[in-house]
């Protein structure tokens, strides 16, 4: 959430942002809230220093008459403030709400646009291989090395989930632990997080929780979501603390498994693995000086080029639109690895990393103490070390050979305990 007097004093530049990101918001109407909030304040504060006087009055010596009189004016400045803060609460609960449909404002060097062909690609690592054979997709790779169930993952649970089976296991797990001790070498505490959330924390880091929009589970008779990513879980461990600033920055690493109803997401993109109702993610989170996010930003996006890198898989950094953000970001990194089983070879987006300055710290009312004493804002920031499913990917469509076995990459096979996986079909 954007500061009240930012959005006042820069009302035109907050325009511009919403309508650049194209989202559904009324910032004339938080100025306009805002005023009437002064204003009301003001008004209080007047009634509360009448009813200060009235009270000393009722001190002194007088007749009946004129205490009648004092009481009496007593009781309508009670009645006034009672009223003036009422009318408050109501200004100041509608002024947060219209504020929270403002999304961040966006870094000047994003690039403008909504549509992913409006991002740009700043670095590629790695060439893609040249097939001696028609290269397969996942899915039947999957298939034909037993390790992928998606016909028992619909049959049990619907649409979009899948059983891993086999090496399909223990790949899923050599990811998540390559990827951890990386971060754990990098000063990453790492945390296993709930699976559930308030909705006051994924309103707090920018997420909807209900309604036809929300890409969110959200638990029947109860306040709680399944989460969607170890982002919320994460970004919700300091809300409403105040953390020293010798403290800052805290590196956190945690694993979840992420439950999204990818409602409407279909086409041969959103097929098997790569869009699916639960998956593992292994995710970084960040809580730091003002001062400090930028680099550590680029950091967070380094980690994510180490990780894929090591893998041996090629990739591409894309510096995304300002229309593709989400509310909470002031700039976003994409590492788009190599598909090869997507249209003949494509990349395909397998991580990202979001500096959201402290647009999720208002909402959460996550603070740091500076040495002037003085409580301030953190910067909180976030990236994906490995999403499990889409990682898989990756390392099946890459690292397949002509006779349908798939080759573990040199980094992984200590995790895995093998170098390879066998067709078995």
């Amino acid at each position: 959430m954007l500061d009240y007097r930012f959005i006042v004093d820069n009302l035109d530049a907050v325009k511009a942002n919403i309508k650049n990101r194209y989202a559904d918001a009324d910032a004339d109407a938080v100025a306009r809230l805002f005023r009437q909030r002064t204003e009301l304040t003001t008004k209080l504060q007047n009634l509360q220093r009448d009813r200060n006087a009235n009270s000393a009055a009722m001190k002194a010596r007088m007749d009946d008459g004129e205490r009648g009189r004092i009481v009496g004016e007593g009781r309508k400045i009670k009645d006034g403030i009672a009223e003036t803060e009422a009318a408050l609460k109501r200004i100041e609960a509608g002024m947060e709400a219209e504020a929270r449909k403002i999304p961040n404002m966006a870094h000047p060097d994003a690039p403008a646009g909504k549509d992913d062909e409006d991002c740009v690609e700043v670095k590629r690592v790695g060439e893609p291989r040249n097939f001696d054979f028609e290269p397969r997709d996942h899915i039947a790779l999957g298939q034909e090395l037993d390790i992928v169930d998606f016909d028992a993952g619909t049959k049990v649970s619907g649409a979009k989930f899948y059983y891993l089976k086999n090496e399909g296991v223990f790949l899923e797990l050599a990811l998540v632990r390559y990827a951890l001790d990386i971060l754990q070498k990098k000063g990453f505490t790492p945390f296993i997080t709930p699976d559930i959330a308030k909705e006051e924390i994924l309103l707090g880091i920018g997420f909807n929780p209900r309604g036809a929009e929300s890409n969110i589970y959200s638990l029947k008779d109860d306040e709680g979501c399944l989460v969607g990513t170890a982002e919320i879980t994460l970004g919700g461990y300091y809300s409403g603390a105040i953390i020293p600033a010798d403290k800052l920055p805290i590196r956190m690493a945690g694993l979840s498994h992420c439950f999204r109803r990818e409602a409407g997401a279909a086409g041969q993109f959103s097929k098997g693995l790569y869009r699916v109702h639960q998956f593992t993610k292994l995710e970084m989170f960040v809580y730091c000086l003002p001062e400090q996010s930028d680099g550590l930003h680029e950091e967070l996006r380094l980690i994510e080029e180490e990780i894929f890198g090591g893998l041996g898989i090629p990739f591409r950094v894309v510096d995304t639109c300002v229309g593709g953000l989400g509310a909470p970001a002031y700039r976003k990194w994409d590492l788009e690895a190599w598909l090869p089983g997507r249209n003949g070879g494509e990349y395909g987006e397998v991580t990202s990393t979001s500096n959201c300055t402290d647009y999720q710290a208002r909402r959460l009312n996550i603070r740091y103490r500076g040495v002037d004493g003085k409580n301030r804002y953190v910067h909180m920031l976030n990236g994906t070390a490995v999403a499990v499913s889409r990682a898989m990917i990756a390392v099946l469509e890459n690292f397949q050979q002509a006779d349908g076995t798939v080759k573990i990459p040199r980094a992984l096979a200590p995790y895995c305990g093998f170098d390879m996986i066998k067709r078995k079909l």
